[in-house]
Protein backbone atom coordinates (compact mmCIF):
# COMPACT_ATOMS: atom_id res chain seq x y z
CA UNK A 1 0.00 0.00 0.00
CA UNK A 2 2.38 2.85 -1.03
CA UNK A 3 1.19 6.23 0.10
CA UNK A 4 2.75 9.81 -0.85
CA UNK A 5 2.70 12.19 2.04
CA UNK A 6 1.86 15.60 2.00
CA UNK A 7 5.22 16.82 0.30
CA UNK A 8 4.65 14.26 -2.67
CA UNK A 9 8.31 13.40 -3.02
CA UNK A 10 8.40 10.82 -0.64
CA UNK A 11 6.23 7.19 -0.96
CA UNK A 12 5.68 5.33 2.22
CA UNK A 13 6.01 1.03 1.99
CA UNK A 14 6.95 -1.29 4.57
CA UNK A 15 10.12 -2.20 4.87
CA UNK A 16 12.54 -5.26 3.60
CA UNK A 17 15.61 -6.54 4.79
CA UNK A 18 17.61 -4.46 2.27
CA UNK A 19 16.08 -1.39 4.38
CA UNK A 20 17.92 -1.96 7.38
CA UNK A 21 20.81 -0.08 7.10
CA UNK A 22 18.68 3.43 5.91
CA UNK A 23 16.32 2.56 8.67
CA UNK A 24 19.48 2.77 11.23
CA UNK A 25 20.88 5.47 9.54
CA UNK A 26 17.74 7.37 9.93
CA UNK A 27 16.86 6.31 13.61
CA UNK A 28 20.77 7.09 14.42
CA UNK A 29 20.57 10.38 13.11
CA UNK A 30 17.06 11.45 14.24
CA UNK A 31 17.99 10.44 18.05
CA UNK A 32 21.11 12.40 18.33
CA UNK A 33 19.34 15.29 16.36
CA UNK A 34 16.28 15.37 18.67
CA UNK A 35 17.51 14.20 21.92
CA UNK A 36 21.47 15.04 22.44
CA UNK A 37 20.83 15.01 26.38
CA UNK A 38 19.17 11.59 26.57
CA UNK A 39 21.70 8.76 27.28
CA UNK A 40 21.22 6.08 24.63
CA UNK A 41 21.57 2.62 25.74
CA UNK A 42 23.15 0.74 23.06
CA UNK A 43 25.65 1.24 20.54
CA UNK A 44 25.32 2.19 17.16
CA UNK A 45 26.11 -1.40 16.09
CA UNK A 46 23.79 -2.70 18.32
CA UNK A 47 21.11 -0.70 16.99
CA UNK A 48 21.83 -1.87 13.75
CA UNK A 49 21.43 -5.47 14.61
CA UNK A 50 18.32 -4.74 16.31
CA UNK A 51 16.50 -3.13 13.65
CA UNK A 52 17.89 -5.26 10.69
CA UNK A 53 17.45 -8.95 12.88
CA UNK A 54 14.67 -8.05 15.47
CA UNK A 55 12.27 -5.10 14.31
CA UNK A 56 12.58 -5.53 10.28
CA UNK A 57 11.67 -8.90 10.21
CA UNK A 58 9.37 -8.82 13.28
CA UNK A 59 7.60 -5.65 13.50
CA UNK A 60 5.12 -3.57 10.64
CA UNK A 61 8.20 -1.59 9.95
CA UNK A 62 7.18 1.02 7.24
CA UNK A 63 9.64 3.34 5.83
CA UNK A 64 9.68 6.90 3.97
CA UNK A 65 11.79 6.60 0.74
CA UNK A 66 13.00 9.84 -1.05
CA UNK A 67 14.15 9.43 -4.92
CA UNK A 68 16.37 5.87 -3.44
CA UNK A 69 16.86 7.36 0.08
CA UNK A 70 14.83 6.67 3.33
CA UNK A 71 13.98 9.97 5.04
CA UNK A 72 11.75 7.83 7.65
CA UNK A 73 10.77 5.17 9.34
CA UNK A 74 8.00 3.41 11.09
CA UNK A 75 7.35 0.62 13.29
CA UNK A 76 3.34 -0.49 14.37
CA UNK A 77 3.10 -3.43 16.75
CA UNK A 78 -0.40 -4.45 18.65
CA UNK A 79 -1.90 -0.75 18.19
CA UNK A 80 1.72 0.61 19.53
CA UNK A 81 3.53 3.08 17.41
CA UNK A 82 6.73 1.43 18.53
CA UNK A 83 9.31 3.76 16.93
CA UNK A 84 8.86 6.46 14.65
CA UNK A 85 12.17 9.00 13.08
CA UNK A 86 12.31 10.98 10.64
CA UNK A 87 15.63 11.92 9.17
CA UNK A 88 16.55 15.50 10.26
CA UNK A 89 16.66 16.84 7.14
CA UNK A 90 12.98 16.08 6.26
CA UNK A 91 11.46 17.20 9.24
CA UNK A 92 8.40 19.74 9.31
CA UNK A 93 7.98 18.21 5.38
CA UNK A 94 4.25 16.29 6.35
CA UNK A 95 6.07 12.60 6.29
CA UNK A 96 5.36 12.40 10.13
CA UNK A 97 1.78 13.48 9.12
CA UNK A 98 1.46 10.62 6.82
CA UNK A 99 2.96 8.25 9.29
CA UNK A 100 0.65 8.76 12.13
CA UNK A 101 -2.05 8.62 9.40
CA UNK A 102 -0.94 5.72 8.18
CA UNK A 103 -0.76 4.01 11.44
CA UNK A 104 -4.83 5.12 12.41
CA UNK A 105 -5.99 3.74 9.69
CA UNK A 106 -4.21 0.82 10.51
CA UNK A 107 -5.36 0.82 14.13
CA UNK A 108 -9.10 2.59 14.07
CA UNK A 109 -9.49 1.40 17.60
CA UNK A 110 -7.16 3.52 18.78
CA UNK A 111 -3.03 3.93 19.31
CA UNK A 112 -0.49 4.57 22.07
CA UNK A 113 3.50 5.33 22.22
CA UNK A 114 5.67 6.58 24.54
CA UNK A 115 7.95 10.01 24.23
CA UNK A 116 10.47 11.46 26.57
CA UNK A 117 9.38 13.88 28.33
CA UNK A 118 11.72 15.87 27.25
CA UNK A 119 10.92 15.59 23.65
CA UNK A 120 9.51 18.49 23.44
CA UNK A 121 8.49 18.81 19.67
CA UNK A 122 7.75 15.46 19.50
CA UNK A 123 4.99 15.64 22.06
CA UNK A 124 3.76 18.36 20.67
CA UNK A 125 3.65 16.66 17.67
CA UNK A 126 1.23 13.88 18.85
CA UNK A 127 -0.81 16.11 20.61
CA UNK A 128 -1.59 17.64 17.45
CA UNK A 129 -2.54 14.69 15.83
CA UNK A 130 -5.03 13.99 18.90
CA UNK A 131 -3.02 11.99 21.13
CA UNK A 132 -3.64 13.00 25.35
CA UNK A 133 -1.21 12.14 27.86
CA UNK A 134 -1.99 9.30 29.63
CA UNK A 135 0.88 8.78 31.91
CA UNK A 136 4.43 10.40 33.08
CA UNK A 137 7.04 7.79 34.81
CA UNK A 138 10.10 8.67 36.02
CA UNK A 139 11.92 7.09 33.81
CA UNK A 140 12.91 4.01 36.04
CA UNK A 141 11.30 1.33 33.11
CA UNK A 142 13.17 2.08 30.42
CA UNK A 143 16.88 1.57 29.13
CA UNK A 144 17.54 4.96 28.74
CA UNK A 145 16.67 6.04 32.64
CA UNK A 146 15.21 8.99 30.93
CA UNK A 147 11.24 10.67 32.07
CA UNK A 148 9.35 9.27 29.20
CA UNK A 149 5.20 10.08 28.81
CA UNK A 150 2.58 7.46 27.37
CA UNK A 151 0.74 8.71 25.40
CA UNK A 152 -3.38 7.52 23.63
CA UNK A 153 -5.25 7.94 20.79
CA UNK A 154 -9.09 6.70 20.60
CA UNK A 155 -11.42 7.71 17.48
CA UNK A 156 -13.16 10.61 18.75
CA UNK A 157 -10.58 12.54 20.59
CA UNK A 158 -10.46 15.03 17.52
CA UNK A 159 -7.56 17.41 16.97
CA UNK A 160 -5.95 19.31 19.96
CA UNK A 161 -5.25 22.95 19.88
CA UNK A 162 -1.56 23.76 19.59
Amino acid sequence: MPHVPADHTSEYRRATAADAAGVAGVWLASFRAALPTVRRAHTDDEVRAWLEHVVIPGRETWVAQSGDTCVGMMVLHDGWIEQLYLSPGHRGRGIGDGFVDLAKRANPAGLQLWTFQVNGPARRFYERHGFRQAELTDGSANEEREPDVRYVWLPGYGIQPN
